[in-house]
């Protein structure tokens, strides 16, 4: 039984599974926390990974290493073999992604120090994304000093839209150069991604995973001046403005809760302002998709995944209502239904095909790492 090992790396955290390519099914899996943490049994990422391994034990035939990496800048666009200079690069973009590049990296280190004899494969949740056009990545500001700074937009969630478009075109038993998707990633992070043929052409985050839809503590697009005016008028720093954008902003910011499920609980009760805060969220959404269709020009489907995307039925529909002029419908009890398959909310012979498919960006970054390694 050959078996990736997939590796994500956090800041204090390494989440990791083994996927038996034969079956495309996780062998096993976990979580490493409060990796270097006052207190903490496991003192750094090293710790962390040979904590792992000894638990793994004997037995698994791991024929590659796989890593996610969030951002690959305009340096790597495909899944990379890691070597010292790929290390080198990596950490070269870690002004793009100061929280997640150096905890990527560090997991890298630890493993290709505990497993030397193994390939290491970095897979960067941008890649998906090289794809847009000039039109589409480019910020229009002065272009010497966004060249030089690397500013355009990179885009995010590439292994889940990827893993989710194509796994749409399986559902549908349809080519998928011939389909025109629109991809929903809805969770704590959310985004979207118009997807033609399988190609990215457009999607919602940019340099950063900060801009795009409202998420559960990020506010997603905001008018740059507004930074600005809380800077002059407010006496808020840098670090001060970061912090807030990314950690005190999204539905944490509008309602006082980041978590989905508690808003839309204390909307259903009558709390106004959770009301409010998903009325934003929604009307964020619609313009998203409404601003894809026109890009693609036409649409075939449509596919809600991750955490709240796969799980929140209401939101779904209350999302979609009134877009049945564009072809999109959805069927009450189909949307209901609650499984953990790929399945249809719209109902039958509905121009638009919305769906719900479970994302799996382990699986992915198994199956990318065994092309680019094995």
């Amino acid at each position: 039984m050959t078996q990736i090992f997939v590796v994500n790396s956090g800041s204090s955290s390494i989440k990791y599974q083994l996927v038996d390519l034969a079956t495309e099914r996780p062998v096993l899996g976990g979580l490493v926390e409060r990796v270097g943490e006052p207190g903490s049994d496991v003192p750094d990422h090293a710790a962390g990974l040979r904590s792992i391994l000894h638990d793994l034990g004997n037995g698994h035939e791991i024929a590659a290493v796989g890593h996610r990496v969030v951002h690959g800048g305009a340096l790597f666009t495909e899944p990379t073999v890691v070597t010292d200079e790929v290390e080198r690069g990596i950490e070269g973009l870690a002004a793009l992604a100061p929280l997640h590049n150096p905890a990527n990296l560090q997991g890298i280190r630890a493993a290709r120090l505990a497993l030397p004899e193994l390939p290491h494969v970095a897979i960067f949740d941008t890649a998906f994304h090289h794809t847009l056009s000039p039109a589409a990545y480019t910020y229009a500001i002065d272009r010497d000093l966004a060249a030089q700074h690397g500013v355009r937009r990179y885009g995010f969630h590439g292994t889940s839209h990827k893993f989710v478009s194509e796994q749409a075109a399986v559902f549908l038993g349809r080519p998928l150069a011939s389909l025109k998707t629109i991809v929903l990633h809805l969770g704590n992070g959310a985004s979207v991604a118009a997807i033609d043929g399988g190609v990215s052409i457009e999607t919602s985050m940019g340099m950063t995973p900060l801009e795009g839809l409202v998420m559960g503590t990020r506010s997603g697009d905001i008018d740059a001046a507004v930074l600005i005016h809380l800077h002059r008028q407010a006496g808020l720093d840098f670090d001060e403005l970061d912090q807030l954008l990314n950690r005190r902003s999204g539905l944490l910011g509008l309602s006082g809760n980041g978590d989905m499920r508690d808003v839309q609980a204390a909307a259903s009760n009558g709390d106004e302002v959770a009301e409010a805060a998903l009325a934003v969220y929604r009307h964020r959404i619609r313009r998203y998709i409404g601003a894809y269709i026109a890009h693609l020009g036409g649409l075939d489907a449509i596919v809600f995944t991750a955490g709240v995307g796969e799980n929140n039925s209401l939101l779904r529909r209350r999302v979609l209502a009134g877009l049945e002029f564009l072809g999109i419908h959805v069927d009450p009890d189909r949307n209901e239904l609650a499984s953990r398959e790929a399945r249809f909310i719209s109902p039958d012979g509905s121009p638009v095909a919305v769906l719900v498919i479970p994302t799996n960006e382990e699986l992915e970054i198994a199956r990318q790492t065994a092309a680019a390694a094995l």
